[in-house]
């Protein structure tokens, strides 16, 4: 028994073809597009799907996903066998958040019936959206693979980091996601967003301003002059902004020291929520194709493109070992490794036991 009739679902699309359902994805050109359809067979449906994953020239793909169901009563529902649902909606609501053995996501539902949504849907909470009027861009101040930041004003009194896409190198739906991310977020360990501007092209995210950028860059500048204290303090911050991303659901993917703020008093946050994916289960498995940060990343990323809480206290881990190794006399030698799963991790010479057992904790 389904838990509602399929006919109110925004992703459903009764008595439509094959061919008419791949016209319409191909239409949307969207990463992850979606609808369930009718099956050939009565009473049986299909998931179609959008990706330009597959192919390295991005040339567009339709994969289409049988929904298979139990053969125990009541009857069940899954895509992949692994994740099994009483119903098709909650099985949707499932992949919408987890690729769980998809090519990709669930991420924006396609109908006959239904308007299309655009681009910012979701985004048009009041709070948040910000007048470009009211900013003020100054210098550039970094530039990463998707983004450019700029120093700006908000209201010509407020410091403020503002975000952009670099032209090509994204989607304006994926800038988005961080923005929708970020809006369910807010703990003192991590940089807060401010709002977005949505009039002007390129999109821009607006965040609180940290006045000493990124912490890597920050601990060369410093090497030498930090106390076992103060990295003990920076490390706690990034820790209790981590344990907040765990109580939230939510799996960060790309924690590092570069991509941790640092503001007065050397108080340290977690940014860069762009890879970060709230999850269902504490397990999210990326689709294929998807790029990864490989020195921060945990065994089971490799293996299984499988991203949880603990594939981000491996991240943790590496983090630790960037900032402790930048106290005075510590020297990193080949010699110093652990093997976790089979997996090895570089250790500054000082600090073995603690790593093994930070690592082996975080891996059990």
């Amino acid at each position: 028994m389904f838990c509602f009739v399929l006919n109110h679902c925004s992703w459903y699309n009764m008595n439509i073809s094959r061919t008419k359902a791949e016209a319409m994805l191909r239409e949307e050109n969207k990463e992850g597009a979606f609808m369930v359809r009718d099956s050939r067979q009565p009473g049986t449906y299909t998931v179609s799907v959008f990706t330009k994953a597959l192919n390295n020239d991005n040339s567009p793909v339709i994969k289409h996903y049988h929904i298979k169901e139990t053969s125990d009563k009541p009857r069940r529902y899954y895509l992949a066998e692994k994740h099994v649902f009483d119903c098709i909606p909650e099985l949707i609501n499932y992949h919408q958040y987890n690729a769980g053995g998809l090519v990709t996501r669930l991420r924006y539902a396609v109908s006959t019936w239904r308007e299309k949504a655009p681009v910012t849907a979701g985004l048009s909470y009041g709070k948040w959206i910000i007048n470009p009027q009211e900013l003020t861009f100054e210098q550039e101040i970094g530039v990463g693979e998707f983004g450019v930041v700029h120093l700006g004003y908000w209201l010509d009194q407020m410091k403020v980091a503002i975000k952009t896409i670099r032209t090509g190198t994204m989607s304006e739906e994926d800038f988005i996601e961080e923005a929708q991310v970020m809006m369910k977020l807010s703990h003192p360990k991590l940089v807060q967003l401010h709002g977005v501007c949505l009039q002007n092209s390129p999109i821009c995210l607006v965040f609180e301003f940290m006045e000493f950028g990124c912490l890597s860059d920050y601990l060369k500048k410093q090497r030498g002059s930090l106390s076992k204290e103060e990295l003990l303090g920076m490390c706690q911050d990034v820790c209790e902004g981590m344990a907040y991303l765990e109580e939230a659901s939510v799996i960060h993917r790309d924690l590092a020291a570069r991509n941790c703020l640092v503001g007065e008093f050397q108080v340290v946050k977690v940014s860069d929520f762009g890879m970060s994916r709230y999850v269902l289960d504490d397990q999210y498995t990326s689709s294929m194709g998807t790029k990864f940060p490989i020195r921060w990343s945990a065994p089971e990323v490799f293996s299984y493109n499988r991203y949880s809480t603990k594939s981000d206290v491996w991240s943790f881990g590496k983090s630790l070992q960037q900032q402790i190794s930048y106290l005075p006399l510590f020297i990193v030698t080949p010699h110093h490794t652990i093997c976790i799963n089979g997996a090895f991790l570089l250790l500054p010479s000082q600090s073995i036991s603690y790593f093994y057992w930070v690592v082996k904790s975080a891996k059990q």
